[in-house]
């Protein structure tokens, strides 16, 4: 696994509580490594001016053709603006359906600048869609008295 060194943003300081949020991109041929890592790298460079970023860490699995990162927000707003910054938008478009991307994010109370130990966390296994109405098996469900 390999990771950056933490990048510091222009919220910093900012005590808490914090956004946290993790990306895992898992690309569909390892000859697509190289070019996502390379925008990844380039919209990094961005990070010290970014409105309401306290610091993130970037990540590569190259045997698993995962990359990724670990970035604190101060809050939610901050890290939506990030999302629909023009440069991000391009690299979701051109990447978008030759992988599959993973995201979660969760509340922190305060930050340890200290580099986790061992890989980045696993995302959690995802969950199966929920069935809608009128949509999926055919069983009744109770209260369902529509002939067949």
């Amino acid at each position: 696994m390999l990771r950056t060194r933490w990048i510091a943003g222009p919220a910093a300081g900012h005590p808490g509580p914090l956004v946290a949020a993790l990306t895992d991109y898992r690309a569909d041929r390892l000859l697509d490594l190289p070019g996502i890592a390379r925008r990844g790298l380039a919209l990094s460079r961005l990070w010290p001016a970014l409105p309401g970023a306290v610091g993130m860490w970037l990540w590569a699995d190259l045997p698993g053709r995962r990359v990724g990162s670990l970035s604190v927000w101060r809050g939610e707003d901050d890290l939506q603006a990030f999302v629909r910054l023009r440069e991000h938008a391009r690299i979701m478009r051109e990447y978008r359906h030759r992988g599959v991307l993973r995201s979660r994010t969760w509340q922190v109370v305060g930050l340890d600048r200290v580099a986790p130990p061992g890989p980045i966390p696993a995302m959690p296994p995802r969950r199966p869609p929920r069935p809608r109405a009128g949509h999926g098996s055919a069983a009744a469900r109770p209260g369902d008295a529509r002939p067949r």
